[in-house]
């Protein structure tokens, strides 16, 4: 049995614990080395409500907030680099009209490095869809808001990505939504082939190949989330990070190199009661996201690991437990083998 095999089948009895308690529906687990040796594993299922249809290792997940690592980050890094613009650069470099109507604005100071490794005074969260459904509209409320300025230390904040996007829509003359992406992810998957998320309490539906973030919702595409594809797709973007390919070594390079105690540009890097748990080398990087996403490349060893769940299905208002899951997972992965 290859190393992988072995370690997706001790994480694999974690994920068949977690569904069969009924504390998450379904998942899938994933592993890849640089050479591209692989494993994959399902378990239970990819929708339970209104009716049961089972996962499969190749279900499609709205991956959320790895929708800031696969796609926003590496464009952004990308982008700045052919345009010889710097990381330390203000944002107003390609949004000139951010906060326009006050020069002096704090907002006009923020450059791209701090959006990208979340060291901004921006606040965690604002449900800017309760501000209205018109896309464009939104998107002037968003360079144009007075934001209330966080005074403590700085937090992960959708609203970083969501500036990025705009950067991005705004130098390509297209919505993010347009933009062509990476073999085997997309901005919406068929229902039958998804997993299903939530259902939505203001659009009155189960969500499944439909985006469920409301803010990505309202603002019809967004740069911090939005990104579906399968475990597959994910391991390929991994595999390409681990092998060097695919970006640029400078690329590759900032996403790596922590900028401060728990973030790269984009990842989270190796800190204490992280969720790549405590056996990856100080070499590993790691993102999830909330609708019960995750992927983990450890340049160390020289493999990564992804677990997509549906946990928010049919309601993220459950204790599913997927922050134990996705340290318990990591820790299988990395469990010494008994001689």
């Amino acid at each position: 049995m290859s190393v992988i095999d072995a370690a997706v089948q001790r994480a694999s009895a974690v994920v068949d614990d977690y569904v069969h308690s009924g504390r998450i529906p379904g998942a899938v687990l994933g592993m890849v080395d640089s050479a591209g040796n692989r494993r994959l594993f399902a378990a239970g299922l990819a929708q339970s409500s209104p009716q049961q249809r089972r996962m499969g290792e190749e279900t499609w997940f709205d991956l959320a907030s790895l929708t800031k690592v696969i796609f926003t980050a590496p464009r952004i890094l990308t982008l700045l680099d052919a345009q010889g613009i710097g990381l330390d650069e203000p944002l107003t470099r390609l949004l000139p009209d951010l906060r326009q109507y006050d020069r002096h604005a704090w907002e006009r100071s923020v450059t791209f490095a701090q959006c990208l490794s979340h060291q901004t005074p921006f606040p965690a969260v604002e449900p800017i869809y309760t501000y209205g459904q018109d896309a464009e509209l939104l998107r002037a409320f968003v360079l144009q808001r007075q934001w209330k300025r966080n005074t403590g230390a700085p937090v992960y904040s959708d609203i970083n990505y969501i500036l990025l996007g705009l950067a991005l829509e705004r130098f390509h003359g297209t919505r993010i939504w347009s933009m062509p992406t990476d073999e085997g992810f997309a901005f919406q998957a068929p229902a039958e082939q998804c997993a299903a998320t939530e259902f939505c309490t203001w659009r009155k539906r189960l969500l499944c190949g439909e985006v469920h973030d409301d803010n990505c919702c309202a603002l019809q595409g967004a740069g911090h989330a939005g990104l579906f594809g399968n475990a597959t797709a994910v391991l390929d973007h991994a595999c390409e990070l681990l092998q060097g390919t695919g970006l640029s070594a400078h690329c590759i390079e900032n996403m790596r190199t922590p900028v401060s105690a728990t973030r790269t540009m984009g990842w989270e890097c190796v800190h204490d009661g992280w969720s790549g748990g405590d056996g990856c080398t100080d070499q590993c990087i790691g993102h999830t996201g909330f609708t019960g996403t995750g992927l983990w490349v450890d340049f160390g060893h020289e493999h990564a690991w992804t677990l997509l769940t549906n946990r928010i299905h049919p309601s993220r208002h459950t204790d599913s437990g997927i922050g134990r899951l996705r340290v318990e997972v990591a820790n299988a992965i990395h469990r010494p083998v008994a001689s």
